[in-house]
């Protein structure tokens, strides 16, 4: 019995998925090719790897042993590719990397265009996504975040500094004035941005030695953030949206900053990547890359 790398390759994407629906879109082919290839395997193994279900995949006990095993097997093939490629002066080989949908076009995507024209045997592939950062999946070889990171398990490093800001219309403003104290948003129409798997409704303020919550509410919400700031733009209500995205609207008076006396915990812009000992120099350099050129970006987009 022939294993391929390929073969190998392909369980990792259906042992990561959810769905074997979800494992043909991100192999680019149709679901019936995925079941028969998924089905050889098994055959050729003499073992059942996964449990098809409707709305899930499942991987019997056999098949998580597969892929864990095979995630070390892949781990060790990649990091030798690497040694080679290292030695050879020239980046080759893919990288994928995640990013949420504003950031991601507007400023991630840019950055990623200027390395692939800088390392042409580099295959860039960028992933935009209102859906919470599933690190256990190995989705990505970098992901773009804003805030936080949601895994104490990743490795980070910070790109640029972001605070995320109150704000609103000046004709919402007019209409039902501008809150004094953070209490007072609790009584406006605020807009929320429903992204990760954070409390949404839950506004922050203040530092760490003195931290202020409130509980907003409003009649509209979205996952995405150019929805939210286009019906603040509207006068709709109020948002609380990072500084990189409605600086510019503020600096043209087209957004107001509300209690902007009331500092904001910082929500930096963080570089993530799996915890596992070898980083690849191509993953390296793309985040010296980020890091050098998002700052600039960012400050030259407010």
């Amino acid at each position: 019995m022939k294993m391929s790398i390929d073969d190998l390759q392909f369980f990792q994407v259906v042992a990561a998925s959810e769905t074997l629906t979800a494992a043909a879109h991100h192999l680019g082919c149709s679901l019936p090719v995925v079941s028969k290839r998924l089905k050889a395997l098994e055959e050729r193994l003499d073992v059942r790897l996964a449990q098809r279900g409707t709305r899930r995949l499942v991987l019997t006990s056999e098949g998580a042993l597969y892929a864990r095993r095979l995630d070390a097997i892949l781990d060790q093939l990649h990091e030798l590719e690497d040694l080679v490629t290292d030695r050879s002066g020239e980046l080759r080989g893919s990288l994928i990397v995640q990013a949420t949908l504003g950031l991601g076009r507007a400023h991630v995507a840019p950055l990623l265009a200027e390395f692939a024209a800088a390392h042409p045997k580099v295959q860039v592939q960028l992933n935009t996504s209102a859906l919470p950062l599933r690190p256990h999946q190995r989705e990505f070889d970098v992901a773009v975040h804003v805030g936080s990171p949601p895994d104490s398990s990743l490795r980070m490093r910070r790109l640029a500094e972001n605070r995320r800001v109150p704000c609103a219309a000046p004709s919402y403003l007019d209409r039902r004035g501008a809150p004094t104290r953070v209490e007072d948003l609790a009584r406006h129409d605020c807009i929320v941005l429903r992204e990760n798997e954070s409390d949404y409704a839950l506004w922050r303020f203040g530092d760490v030695g003195d931290p202020r919550y409130v509980r907003v509410r409003g009649s509209l919400s979205s996952n995405d953030g150019d929805v939210v700031t286009n019906w603040a733009l509207e006068g709709r209500g109020v948002i609380m949206r990072s500084e990189w995205h409605v600086g510019p609207h503020i600096e043209r008076g087209e957004l107001v900053r509300v209690l902007p006396h009331m500092p904001t915990p910082a929500a930096d812009i963080y570089a993530l990547l799996e915890d596992d000992g070898h980083v690849p120099r191509r993953v390296s350099d793309l985040i010296d890359h980020l890091a050098a050129g998002l700052p600039g970006r960012l400050g030259s987009s407010r």
